[in-house]
């Protein structure tokens, strides 16, 4: 029987990755931008330089660090750039948070990205963890 740590059964989960395309958390903060870039249009048109633009920014910013730190040359510019993403990560949860008070989004909707975006940060914090075990002191 495989378990969940056999590569047969998982075999991406030791696959080497060969860019940030290959990364996970990633993947999961591409599919989070477009979801909130779908999520916005409801958004009062008063909105659209304000709330929206900040909320579009945020969730950019997110996959757009974990590729960029992913592309530099050394793991302290990877750290640097993760630390940045989770920040942004931070600021798109507030967001989120204030566009479900005004009732901007529906409360199932804005749970839903809330919690993406809770695994969002447990997967950037579990990179920061393995990187920093690899980074001499």
């Amino acid at each position: 029987m495989l378990d969940a740590g056999d590569t047969r059964a998982n075999p991406r989960r030791h696959a080497q990755v060969q860019s940030y395309r290959d990364l996970a958390v990633w993947q999961r903060a591409m599919n989070v931008a477009v979801d909130c870039y779908r999520a916005t249009p409801r958004f009062p048109k008063h909105e659209t330089y304000g709330l929206t633009a900040q909320l579009h920014r945020a969730a950019v910013s997110v996959a757009a660090n974990i590729a960029e730190g992913r592309s530099r040359q050394h793991t302290r510019e990877f750290l640097y750039h993760l630390s940045v993403a989770y920040g942004s990560l931070a600021e798109l949860e507030t967001h989120i948070e204030i566009a479900l008070r005004l009732a901007y989004l529906p409360s199932e909707e804005a749970h839903r990205l809330l919690s993406d975006c809770a695994q969002i940060g447990r997967m950037i914090n579990g990179l920061l963890t393995s990187l920093h075990r690899r980074e001499p002191q």
